[in-house]
């Protein structure tokens, strides 16, 4: 980061917003040599469990980039369970997907912030604290952001700063949806009395929710005294929001969603749902949330792009909302290096916004549907179709159908190719190379694009655009190609399953999906 004069720095992209997506961001950009500065406008992170379930996607991406290892040494110690959908008790069996993560991962959201910063600070990325975005401007060549003691020129600016995002609101762009119409409040809390109600251990999400009366709950232990505590009022639901659209509308059961949540009202909810024998002994933190969904229309406005909450927001149910902002920022990090660095092919960062945009909408389409299924309240005609959906997903290629949407796995992205594995993710594998065996995910460690031979096809000549790895192996099993082209977040984007030399085709498939050719 240059300075060029007091408070008025240059660098080369900011991302506004230190939570998942702009952490994962921020690393991704430091790998890949671009300058990169984080303005967060809280002056320390909230030590708050939030969104703590790592999809097996999520979980296969971190791998690549060598990032899981010291994420599962902080996850909460429990026997393995499926995911959910709709809190239904039908366990998602992931393990057709061919994964080696087919259970999601419970990790506290400021643990995974913890260790996703550690490594962007050590990539070269810098953190600024209590630094609010107060201004955006941008021109043909950059972008000013501003704050109040400090004046950023970037090239790019990365909004990943919430679901209430200041940028957004700076800007001045519409965020459509439907407001929230149930309330909640999220808090961590320790117990010194629990009585029988209270679930031993972490299981499946339909043996930790409750309700009695007239609130529902979900109690989840974190290890000692300490859980994790949902709950909102099960006797109505609450239409009250204004419907903003700039995503204001986020209230708890009793309150704006800027109010503190009271000691009280967590006790009345606790002693309601669990017993007299439940005992609140302190409130570590406390927030409310709500379930309105909204979606930006476009993820880029000029020199400015939008990522995580504050592109979409969605009812918090099938664990969703960290995982579709880490592969936000997987999928637009390594487009918006090449872009800044002037190697990307035309259309590249615009790519984000045509694959990702449809991916939250589909997100956005399922937890309205989980909404409905998982009402505290149903009436008949809803009891019905629970029952009905239960015994659905009790069928193996319905099951395997959700579970594939719900973790992520069975996202493919609409790429150009007749191959049958173009656009599909590339499952992990074990490769035997010149050097010795390794698993095929480590190859993704740098943040490259890795061209994969198993058949001794491409020529030894042929020229290849920086941070893009050319890699001869053997692989078990075998992927179902020869050679492979694939993307810095997994993706196939061109493959053959003849042993000739690909030739022609693979340089343009370099040049149109990944960078310009030397």
């Amino acid at each position: 980061m240059r300075v060029l004069a007091e408070n008025e720095t240059m660098t080369e992209a900011v991302v506004a917003g230190a939570g998942p997506t702009g952490l994962m961001l921020a690393y991704e950009l430091a790998v890949a040599g671009v300058e990169t500065l984080v303005l967060e406008q809280l002056p320390r992170r909230v030590e708050q469990v939030k969104g703590g379930a790592i999809q097996p996607r999520t979980a296969e991406l971190l791998e690549s980039r060598g990032l899981l290892e010291p994420l599962l040494a902080r996850a909460a110690s429990h026997e393995p369970v499926g995911g959910h959908f709709a809190a239904l008790p039908v366990p998602l069996d992931c393990t057709p997907w061919q994964t080696g993560h087919p259970f999601p991962i419970a990790v506290p959201q400021w643990e995974i912030e913890d260790v996703l910063e550690q490594r962007a600070l050590a990539a070269g990325t810098r953190v600024r604290r209590g630094a609010a975005v107060a201004g955006v401007e941008q021109d043909e060549d950059g972008v000013v952001v501003t704050t109040d003691a400090l004046r950023v020129r970037a090239r790019h600016l990365v909004a990943c700063d919430g679901a209430h995002s200041t940028v957004r609101k700076l800007l001045g762009l519409p965020f459509p949806g439907r407001p929230g119409t149930h309330r909640a409040v999220l808090t961590d809390i320790r117990l010194s009395a629990v009585s029988s109600l209270v679930p031993p251990q972490i299981g499946h999400i339909s043996t930790l929710t409750r309700q009695a009366g007239g609130y529902w709950a979900m109690l989840a232990p974190l290890g000692g005294d300490r859980y994790r505590f949902t709950f909102g009022r099960a006797d109505r639901a609450d239409g009250s929001a204004d419907g903003k659209a700039d995503g204001t509308v986020d209230a708890g059961p009793d309150g704006d969603r800027d109010s503190p949540v009271a000691h009280e009202e967590i006790a009345a909810a606790l002693h309601a749902v669990y017993g007299p024998g439940t005992t609140l002994a302190a409130v570590d933190n406390a927030s409310r949330f709500g379930d309105a969904t909204r979606q930006l229309e476009q993820y880029r406005a000029g020199r400015v792009l939008f990522a995580g909450d504050a592109a979409h927001i969605h009812p918090p149910l099938g664990g969703q909302g960290l995982n579709l902002g880490i592969q936000d920022a997987i999928n637009l990090g390594w487009k918006l290096a090449a872009t800044v660095q002037d190697r990307a092919p035309s259309g590249l960062l615009d790519s984000y916004h045509a694959e990702r945009h449809p991916v939250a909408a589909q997100v956005l389409h399922h937890t309205s549907a989980q909404r409905l299924l998982a009402d505290p309240n149903p009436g008949e005609d809803v009891a019905a179709l629970r029952d009905i959906v239960t015994d659905l997903l009790r069928l193996p290629d319905a099951n395997r159908h959700i579970a594939g949407l719900i973790s992520g796995l069975s996202l493919s992205y609409p790429l150009p190719g007749d191959h049958p594995l173009t656009g599909q993710r590339l499952p992990d594998a074990d490769l035997v190379t010149e050097t010795g065996p390794l698993r095929l995910s480590s190859l993704f460690h740098s943040g490259h694009a890795v061209l994969l031979d198993l058949a001794g096809a491409v020529p030894a000549d042929l020229r290849l655009p920086p941070r893009v790895d050319l890699v001869r192996a053997t692989c078990t099993p075998d992927p179902g190609a020869s050679v492979l082209l694939v993307r810095p977040d997994g993706y196939v984007c061109w493959a053959t399953d003849g042993p000739a030399d690909p030739g022609n085709a693979l340089r343009a498939a370099i040049a149109d999906n990944l960078a310009r050719t030397p």
